[in-house]
């Protein structure tokens, strides 16, 4: 019995606080029955972001370990094609293509992906900013960034230790890993604000992408690439191999790359964008509550009169 209350009390604790929630109903997505087909959008991703903010820690983990790890990929497929496209002109825009099969991987497969939880989960708190939304959104980015993190310096240690990469490979990896480091701490941020933009922009496209999702995240992250921004998630793999192959020293990792980066990706993708995409259907909802309300009085009206 003592289980069963704790199980309760937990599941209560994890569970988002939102009207539909306290009125025991979904949320409304069928664009006929929303103001516009923003407003569906929004809530499509609200719905989702609401799930994920009540998934179990521990599952959130695993995933954003994966993530991590999956990440890797686009410095392995960037790192090969920079070996077999040096010298061929416009090879850099070929080279970027490699960028997008970690971002492919990682949504394709549904792991946790930090940058992606800058709008998603982001949108039922500015919903209903409460002390509980607002602290099951920041447990979400910490366990979720942890993962990705450790998941990050597995791929990176394991491509720098395991003997897999020829010379020229390796040469590659340090060569991306440097560019980066060519960017002062202002650079770095203000970079990472547009990629984290170009991921929330992504994520938003995604409900009404149906089956062009695929192209929509090769586009979207490709761009990120080419416009050689900053990421937080793929920098970090990128920045760990010099670290564990002793090019650069821990203290380099946390500054000028981490901070400014981390930083420069939430403001992108929820400071700027989710807030501007919540604010355009705040009359949207405005519109939605009062068709309801006067719906409420007509149908308490018929009941008045039988």
């Amino acid at each position: 019995m003592k289980d069963n209350a704790d199980n309760q009390q937990y599941d209560e604790q994890q569970e988002v606080d939102s009207e539909e929630n306290k009125r025991g109903e979904k949320i409304e997505v069928d664009e006929e029955h929303l103001p516009s087909r923003a407003m569906a959008t929004h809530e499509h991703i609200r719905q989702e972001g609401e799930k994920e903010l009540e998934r179990d820690a521990w599952a959130l983990l695993w995933s954003a370990i994966a993530a991590g790890i999956s990440m890797g990929a686009s410095l392995l497929a960037k790192g090969l094609f920079h070996v077999h496209l040096e010298g061929v002109p416009g090879g850099i825009l070929l080279e970027s293509v490699g960028y997008t099969f970690g971002f492919i991987i990682v949504i394709m497969a549904h792991q946790q992906l930090f940058t992606e939880n800058t709008i998603t989960p982001v949108l039922p708190v500015m919903q209903n900013p409460t002390a509980s939304n607002v602290m099951l959104l920041l447990r979400l980015w910490g366990v979720v960034l942890l993962g990705n993190m450790i998941g990050t310096a597995i791929a990176a240690w394991a491509f720098g230790y395991m003997p897999v990469f020829d010379e020229a490979t390796r040469d590659a990896f340090y060569n991306i890993g440097m560019k980066v480091m060519e960017n002062s701490p202002t650079e770095m941020f203000t970079k990472a604000i547009i990629s984290g933009w170009l991921v929330a922009t992504m994520v938003w496209m995604f409900p009404a992408a149906g089956p062009a999702k695929l192209a929509v995240i090769v586009l979207m992250t490709w761009l990120i690439a080419v416009a050689d921004t900053t990421h937080i998630i793929v920098g970090t793999i990128e920045i760990l191999y010099l670290v564990f192959t002793g090019a650069l020293p821990w203290q380099d990792f946390f500054w000028p790359f981490a901070l400014p980066t981390l930083a420069g990706n939430i403001c992108g993708g929820t400071f700027i964008f989710a807030l501007l995409s919540h604010a355009q259907i705040r009359n949207d909802m405005s519109t939605q509550r009062k068709a309801e309300a006067k719906a409420q009085r007509e149908e308490n009206g018929k009941s008045g009169m039988k």
